[in-house]
């Protein structure tokens, strides 16, 4: 299997893109609490695909629930930062856009593996 096999995989790839872009515009003071763990979460939903597109269909479906999980997560540190006003309403539609489509595709992934 390759990485590009898996169309989640590079959506999450271009997220992680797109928020490390930010990075440089989040004040400083938010950059290492909020801003970090937003970050830290991305990779873990990244590691969370990788190793659900190479594990057996037993493992694999905890393995989409706990990225399902984070990806809420993620849904609610990005509103956070936005409401903090460390990100504004166009940069933080972009992300949304991003992460509401990793969501669909997660979702039907999860249902495919046999929920």
């Amino acid at each position: 299997m390759n990485e590009t096999d898996i169309p989640i995989l590079k959506r999450t790839y271009d997220l992680y893109k797109l928020f490390h872009e930010y990075r440089k515009i989040i004040p400083k003071q938010d950059r290492f609490t909020v801003y970090e763990r937003s970050e830290n979460v991305i990779l873990d939903v990244l590691e969370c695909f990788l190793e659900a597109g190479y594990s057996k269909s037993t493992h694999k479906l905890a393995l989409l629930e706990k990225a399902s999980v984070k990806l809420n997560a993620l849904r609610f540190f990005i509103r956070l930062l936005k409401d903090t006003r460390s990100l504004d309403a166009k940069k933080y539609l972009a992300l949304q856009t991003l992460i509401d489509e990793i969501g669909r595709m997660l979702g039907g992934w999860i249902r495919s593996t046999g929920r």
